[in-house]
Order: C-alpha cells, then sequence, then structure tokens
C-alpha cells in the first residue's frame, strides 16, 4: 500500500505573530497592508514573514480588508513594443508597492475595452490603469470613477474625466517630426497609423477618436499647412491595422505618381513593415524615402540606415501613471494630476532631401 506523503501546513498569520513576538491582529495589520503600525514593528513582522516563508491568502485577505491587492491593467495593442514596455513600469511600481497586476488587452476595441473592465471589477481589483481606445465612448470608465475604485488613464488623455492621467505632448512632438521632414525640402509627407475610421479613409480630425493619434495628425497637418504644403490630408493613411494591412497601405501609397517622398509612421511595428515595403519595391531610405517612427524599438538603431524615432519615456510613463494610482489606493486625496513627460527625438539616418533636391 503506497503512503500518501504527509501536507506541509501552510505559514499562518499566527505563526508571523509568534516569530515576531507581537499579537496576531497587529501582523495581521502589517501583512494585510493596512492600520497603522511602527517602522520597527513592521520591519520584525515582515522579517519574520520572509524566515517563514509566508505567503498570504489572497482570498481571506480581501475579505479581511476589502482589498485584493490586485491592479488591473487594459492596454490597447500587448504586442506593440510600446505597451509591453509600459506595462513593464506598471508591473515594477506595483510590485515595489506590494500589488500584483492582472493585465488585459483590449485590441484598441471599444467592447472588448468595456468587457476587459467589466472582467477586473468581477477579479475585485483595487483599482485600475486604463488605455482608452476611444473619446467617443467612455461610460464605461464614467461608471468606475463615479463608483470611487480609483482609476488612472496611461497614454491618452480624456479631457471630459477627470482622473490622474500621464502622457506626453502628443501635437507638440509630431510638430518637431514634421518639421524635420519640412526642414529636410519634403512637401509630399505621409501619415500612416493603425487607427481606422468609417470608409478607411481620412477627411477631418473628427473621424479619429483616439486621443493621442488624433493630436498627432493635428500636429503633422499644422506644420504641413504652416510651410504650405497643399491638402497635406490626403497623405494621412488609416487602417494599419496589423503587418499585412501595413503593407497594403504602404504599397498603395508608394505605388502612385505621387507617392510621398517622406513618411512618419505611428509605431515602430508600422515603421518595419513601411520600412520593409519600401525595400521591396526596390527604393532607399532616405535616398527616395525619408522615415521617422513614434517609439525607439530596438530595431530602428541596427538597420542600414539606423531611423529617426521619437524617443517616448515608455517605461517612466507606465510607472509614474502605476505611482499615482498606488497614491490614491493608498488614501490620497488630493485633486487629480496630469503629468506630461518630456519627449525627445534621435535623429539617426533615416531622413535625408527629396529625390529632387539631390545633388
Amino acid at each position: 500500500m503506497k503512503r500518501t506523503a504527509p501536507k506541509t501546513r501552510s505559514i499562518t498569520v499566527s505563526d508571523v505573530a509568534r516569530a515576531a513576538d507581537v499579537s496576531k491582529a497587529t501582523a495581521a495589520r502589517v501583512l494585510g497592508g493596512y492600520g497603522v503600525v511602527s517602522d520597527t514593528i513592521r520591519a520584525d513582522v515582515m522579517a519574520a514573514a520572509k524566515a517563514l516563508d509566508y505567503r498570504p491568502n489572497e482570498l481571506a485577505r480581501s475579505m479581511t480588508t476589502g482589498r485584493s491587492g490586485i491592479i488591473g491593467v487594459v492596454v490597447g495593442d500587448i504586442e506593440n513594443p510600446f505597451f509591453s514596455l509600459a506595462v513593464r513600469g506598471i508591473s515594477d511600481a506595483a510590485r515595489a508597492a506590494g500589488f500584483n497586476v492582472i493585465l488585459a488587452n483590449s485590441g484598441e476595441r471599444i467592447e472588448v475595452e468595456k468587457a476587459a473592465v467589466r472582467l477586473l471589477i468581477g477579479k475585485r481589483v483595487d483599482g485600475l490603469i486604463v488605455t482608452p481606445s476611444e473619446s467617443r465612448d467612455i461610460s464605461h470608465l464614467r461608471d468606475i470613477h463615479r463608483s470611487g475604485r480609483p482609476l488612472a488613464l496611461l497614454d491618452r488623455a480624456l479631457p471630459d474625466l477627470d482622473v490622474d492621467t500621464v502622457t506626453v505632448d502628443d501635437r507638440g512632438i509630431a510638430m518637431r517630426a514634421t518639421r524635420i521632414l519640412v526642414d529636410a525640402g519634403h512637401r509630399s509627407i505621409a501619415y500612416v497609423t493603425g487607427v481606422d475610421a468609417e470608409g478607411h479613409e481620412y477627411r477631418e480630425l473628427g473621424q479619429i477618436y483616439t486621443s493621442s493619434v488624433r493630436e498627432r495628425i493635428d500636429g503633422f497637418l499644422t506644420v504641413c499647412r504652416d510651410a504650405g504644403i497643399e491638402r497635406p490630408e490626403r497623405y494621412v493613411r488609416l487602417g494599419a491595422t496589423s503587418p499585412a494591412e501595413t503593407q497594403r497601405v504602404t504599397d498603395k501609397l508608394l505605388s502612385g505618381l505621387d507617392r510621398p517622398t517622406a513618411i512618419l509612421a505611428s509605431d515602430s511595428l508600422k515603421a518595419l513593415e513601411i520600412f520593409r515595403v519600401i525595400r521591396q519595391r526596390g527604393l532607399g531610405v532616405p535616398e527616395d524615402v525619408s522615415l521617422i517612427t513614434f517609439h525607439d524599438a530596438d530595431w530602428t538603431s541596427v538597420t542600414t540606415p539606423p531611423i529617426t524615432v521619437i524617443d517616448q519615456p515608455v517605461y517612466a510613463l507606465g510607472k509614474s501613471v502605476a505611482e499615482l494610482l498606488i497614491r490614491r489606493l493608498k488614501g490620497d486625496t488630493q485633486p487629480p494630476e496630469r503629468l506630461i513627460l518630456p519627449t525627445t527625438i534621435i535623429e539617426r539616418g533615416s531622413v535625408g532631401p527629396p529625390p529632387d533636391r539631390r545633388p
């Protein structure tokens, strides 16, 4: 007859309390992250917990404290290196403060975003960080805010929702990047984005419901118009929603007689496919087409030529928004903050004069 190995008994709050020579209630306050204790007692309890390899029962803690110790995060596209790095910043800040993270991906679709928010609330998350896929329908975010559950926004601001928000100056940095292309002599400049609209054709800013994209297109068009470029909106291309679609959009863009001599890409995933199509068509960067992209992805510095990039402080965006949310979870009642982090442009070798301006 086989013997069943005896089960190892789980370490309890009582065990930690005995080891730290404090009451069970005091140990529970320290381990649960609530109530007030001295720094000395907190250090003693945490040292005892570490020595005993104490692992909290999250369900029991949630029932006792009303807190799960979990932050819910909803981002637009986890395959995009931008969001991957931002989530790393969120996770590091959360872990340092004793929180865990549950991540959900909206795929930039509002109905998926709403479902993800419902799921996370069902998981009893203490607070949420959301990258809103659009600014037109935010009823689910308003509901969170009204409920008193802390909410913070990452990368995309919603002027009508007064919550902590961390972004960059998308309009300003798009203007700076476009000026580089204009100053190089370009008059036919395209902007390629994954955001789509009815008819897959850009007509006006009112079609664009993703705030960061709207700000970038606005900045791009402003500089083009200030430079006297006629109808620059004809080169705004929507619908680069996947690698295949980005290639299709780019191929069509470069196949016309009035093809652009420069392209500003909305992110590094789009830029990689744009770069690939340029090469496949036998064109050169920057000899035939200059290229600038948002986000300093690893590949952009190892191509020939290396790509000029808009270097966003992505990790800091994630870390900062998590720290703001954690502050709320710890009881901060100050007015909401709207942080705008500085962004730089790294000029490399992918921008040159247009073909007709070359000696």
